[in-house]
């Protein structure tokens, strides 16, 4: 989560560094940005168990991943989840909770605690409880806010994710305000990826650039107001900028995602590239799934590279962008991320933007997550 303007990269020297588990996509918000698939009823189904999912954490420690990270979904869905969290504490992971906050109570908290659970990643979505409650259909603001200062009380560093996008966008200031007081310790600012639900609202979603450069100038001011009292993230959307993001560190470079069938993912949206097959746990074990199966190689190194990503001089810093997102609005996981400017399917995100634009006048209504979708 690299701040505004500035660059980053790990070499994870081969090993899956972040392992994601994506515990369950049973969710009792409806987000219409949900990074889960769209088809998530059916990719959903037949959650690993609690002992799968402990072979899972043990074979990733052997690997040598040492982040690990609960999400859903709504992890807190799960009942097992403090096992789980315990276990992966004995196994010496460094554990995140990734959370609504919908079902953490002092209760369960407490719990977490105890079973050694080192920081909690709460979503909000707005500062003011009528927005929120609208974008995630439920009345669940208010609730929120408390939770953020259960944990708070509880002693866990707690980073305040903020998903941004044009219903949003120009409650910056009041968002930054909110999380001041809250105390957060790392306020995520995160503009949306266009990626399974929040891709089917795009042309409602989308910002403009000119709220884009106003929310930048919010943060610049309140970091320099806050100093170290609370570490701010915010990057612009690459629809906006002229080259594209370094997806993951790299397809299958540090990040290695399991979906709640066993899927072994490069990233938590890899499966929408319908062109690849994704194996999972129950089929191989893990140490078999990142070094050896077609799905993490088929987009390793630069030997898949097209023009104008094979003879690039920055291919070594942004990795040809995001394959996903190249699958999607190109329909080749090979082609260079339209969002690079050198692409020759640019045009598709200077449409979009355009389109959105249009729309932006007369808006539409959200396609609020479901089990079947249609617009």
């Amino acid at each position: 989560m690299p701040k505004a303007g500035s660059e980053s990269s790990l070499d994870g020297q081969g090993k899956p560094l972040w392992l994601v588990l994506e515990l369950t996509y049973r969710c009792p918000l409806k987000c219409p940005w949900c990074s889960n698939p769209v088809d998530f009823g059916r990719a959903g189904a037949n959650e690993l168990t609690t002992d799968e999912w402990m072979r899972v954490m043990a074979e990733g420690r052997k690997l040598g991943a040492l982040q690990l990270g609960f999400t859903g979904g709504e992890p807190m869905l799960r009942p097992d989840l403090e096992e789980l969290v315990a276990e992966a504490s004995r196994l010496g992971y460094y554990t995140n909770l990734i959370t609504s906050g919908v079902g953490l109570n002092d209760g369960r908290l407490a719990a977490l605690k105890r079973a050694g659970l080192n920081q909690i990643q709460l979503s909000i979505q707005s500062a003011d409880r009528a927005l929120t409650d609208s974008l995630v259909g439920a009345r669940c603001h208010d609730l929120k806010i408390d939770v953020a200062r259960k944990i708070k009380a509880q002693g866990f560093p707690m980073v305040l994710n903020v998903p941004l996008f044009r219903h949003n966008a120009d409650q910056v200031e009041e968002i930054l305000d909110m999380a001041e007081g809250l105390g957060v310790d790392y306020l995520e600012l995160a503009n949306i990826q266009y990626y399974n639900w929040a891709l089917l609202n795009r042309t409602e979603l989308l910002p403009t650039l000119e709220q884009m450069r106003l929310a930048e100038q919010a943060v610049v001011a309140a970091r320099a107001r806050l100093g170290e009292r609370m570490t701010i993230y915010f990057v612009i959307p690459d629809y906006f900028e002229q080259r594209p993001k370094a997806c993951m560190n790299g397809w299958g470079a540090i990040h290695l995602t399991i979906a709640p069938d066993g899927a072994a993912l490069p990233c938590q949206e890899a499966r929408q590239i319908t062109s690849l097959e994704f194996p999972t746990v129950r089929e191989h074990s893990l140490k078999w799934l990142w070094e050896e199966s077609p799905t993490f190689n088929t987009f390793r190194g630069d030997t898949w590279m097209k023009a104008p990503c094979r003879n690039c001089d920055e291919k070594e810093r942004d990795f040809g962008g995001c394959r996903c997102q190249a699958f999607l609005l190109t329909g080749d996981a090979a082609n260079t991320d339209p969002a690079c400017a050198r692409s020759e399917h640019h045009h598709l995100i200077e449409e979009a933007i355009a389109e959105s634009g249009r729309h932006g006048r007369t808006a539409q209504p959200l396609v609020m997550r479901q089990t079947c979708a249609a617009k």
